[in-house]
């Protein structure tokens, strides 16, 4: 995991929207960001995985954040953003309700998550931040991607 820096080193995030709620993650995972465009359903694919795009000749899988994070499930819209992530040769899309911003703000001002019993919510937010009266959890950008092994097809 990332997790929270102690230092007071400026760290650059960019921040988006999933059911009014907002999450951030380090903008050196972030390739680009994209339009929605539908994606091609892959059978027996799981849930949150919307289907697969042409990213420039290469196939790339799109994921429904809202379905991963467990927060119910997106119709997609023209509004929508895909966020094209990386976390080593791993990449993917993410679809999200809007990109808000990209910020620096200081390492240290991320403080742990709390424990809520549940640890499976520690594999997705490594921090939070307390940021102008919100709450914002940066999500850890190895768990929003597929798992390694190819879709079933």
């Amino acid at each position: 995991m990332e997790g929270p820096a102690a230092s007071d080193e400026q760290i650059e995030l960019i921040s988006f929207e999933i059911a009014d709620q907002s999450f951030c993650i380090d903008i050196r995972h972030v390739r680009e960001i994209r339009c929605w465009s539908p994606a091609t359903p892959i059978p027996h694919a799981p849930p949150a995985i919307l289907g697969v795009i042409n990213l420039r000749g290469s196939v790339m899988a799109v994921v429904d954040l809202r379905s991963h994070l467990g927060l119910g499930t997106t119709e997609p819209t023209t509004r929508h953003v895909i966020v094209v992530i990386q976390d080593g040769d791993r990449v993917a899309g993410v679809l999200v309700d809007a990109v808000q911003e990209t910020f620096q703000t200081k390492a240290s001002l991320l403080q742990p998550p709390p424990t809520t019993g549940d640890s499976s919510s520690l594999t997705f937010v490594d921090a939070i931040l307390p940021l102008e009266g919100r709450m914002m959890s940066r999500l850890v950008v190895a768990s929003l991607l597929p798992p390694e092994t190819r879709l079933a097809a």
